[in-house]
């Protein structure tokens, strides 16, 4: 997903869709036969020892204490950091050329929830055992993110949906009752107030995983879909022309500044703490930062507004995984449980404001103080919609990624690029 600590977001491709183009890669998807009932089975996760934990450089710097506290309580199944570089396309090309020379290096995966296919599909990753995990305690979608074919192979440790972050006296200066439920209550907010050097809207949209979130986003909150229930691409119908066109007509008349085409979350971020939008779509970790800055005590965050009504978010987050060729799979699973517990996942949050998946937590009274957003943030989760979760999935994001970009910067009409974007996930997920 697509934030500084996901790079990002927010996901449902099957694998007999996916993986179809490749016989060889379509046998690997049946994973087996465990006699498990699909639960995954203990008997592979076995021996106890030391272990590694890869995932993305640790912005926050809490995972270090959370290590810290499981290294004194285990002095003997100690847990070494292994931290890969922040980009989320950089840490999978890692992970996965560790997968393909079979190294045991790492051990526990800190895998972004769209790679979940890809690394169950290919082997590279062992089922979880479900019947250990209280899984109804945990938000289904961030539960589903980890799942392939029926059985489990990531346990929901982190998860993400977006908002959109708002200027609350630029909004009473408009007379606004409160923050807009539809693009079009937006806009009649911006003709009153974005002027003087103030843009209306900013979301992700530079070339890279954020633009796939976003128009995500923007096509869910047009009534349409990406993908179907069967797994199909769907972007050639009116629902999806609509979402894009949102994109790229507020680029061409102003409604997202032309300098938005380099937003990144964090240069988003700096621009609405600067004054200079109205309206950002951004992750939650952006909350505790703007506290510091210059808009403290004048924004808000509300759900993404839609074409007819509230939009839809696209789901982030990270999950917890245990290589298939790693050592003392045993101490990896206690380990997983363990950063997943409601003491652990609560502590991170106060920590770091990374959104938990334990949906106890958004009830917790000191936690709802702290954060107010937490209800919005709730709602914005169990609302949210997945992205493609293909086995193939850095090819289907490059081809969303290329295709709305050509219509972000005008090199293709919208229609051009729905249908060369359809053409080229139809080839991608051909049976």
């Amino acid at each position: 997903m697509a934030t500084p600590q996901t790079s990002s977001l927010g996901k449902t491709l099957r694998c007999v869709i996916a993986v179809g183009a490749a016989a060889a890669l379509a046998a690997a998807c049946g994973g087996g036969d465990s006699g498990d009932g699909g639960s995954g089975s203990a008997q592979q996760l076995t021996g106890r020892g030391p272990i590694t934990f890869a995932q993305g450089k640790d912005t926050s710097g809490n995972l270090k204490n959370q290590i810290d506290a499981w290294n004194a309580q285990h002095p003997k199944e100690a847990v070494r950091l292994v931290e890969l570089p922040e980009d989320a396309d950089a840490q999978r090309q890692q992970m996965v050329q560790n997968a393909q020379a079979k190294s045991d290096a790492y051990t526990v995966l800190g895998l972004d929830v769209v790679w979940t296919a890809e690394f169950a599909a290919n082997r590279w990753v062992t089922p979880l055992p479900q019947d250990q995990f209280d899984l109804p305690s945990f938000l289904p979608p961030a539960v589903r993110t980890g799942q392939y074919r029926g059985r489990m192979y990531a346990a929901p440790w982190k998860t993400n949906a977006g908002m959109i972050f708002y200027r609350t006296d630029l909004l009473k200066e408009a007379g606004a009752s409160g923050p807009p439920k539809t693009w079009e209550e937006m806009k009649q907010v911006c003709d009153k107030v974005a002027k003087g050097g103030v843009s209306c809207y900013g979301g992700q949209f530079e070339k890279y995983e954020g633009l796939t979130v976003n128009f995500s986003e923007a096509v869910h909150s047009a009534g349409g879909l990406v993908v179907d229930d069967q797994g199909k691409p769907n972007v050639n119908t009116p629902q999806a022309k609509q979402g894009l066109d949102f994109l790229a007509q507020g680029f061409k008349s102003g409604l997202i500044p032309k300098q938005a085409i380099t937003y990144k979350e964090e240069e988003g971020r700096r621009a609405f703490e600067k004054g200079k939008l109205v309206f950002y779509r951004q992750w939650p970790y952006q909350w505790a930062l703007s506290e510091k800055s210059d808009v403290k005590g004048k924004y808000n965050v509300a759900p993404l507004p839609g074409l007819d009504g509230p939009g839809a978010s696209t789901l982030g987050g990270y999950n917890l995984a245990i290589s298939a060729f790693a050592k003392n799979r045993a101490t990896a699973l206690d380990f997983i449980k363990f950063l997943i517990g409601a003491q652990q996942e609560r502590a991170n949050m106060l920590a770091t404001t990374e959104p938990p998946t334990l949906a106890g937590l958004y009830e917790d009274a000191e936690l709802k103080k702290k954060y107010p957003y937490l209800a919005v943030l709730k709602e914005a989760l169990l609302q949210a919609k997945p992205r493609p979760a293909a086995v193939r999935y850095g090819d289907v994001t490059k081809a969303i990624q290329e295709n709305a970009y050509a219509a972000l910067t005008g090199t293709k009409t919208s229609d051009q690029a729905l249908a060369d974007m359809q053409a080229q996930l139809g080839r991608l997920t051909q049976q």
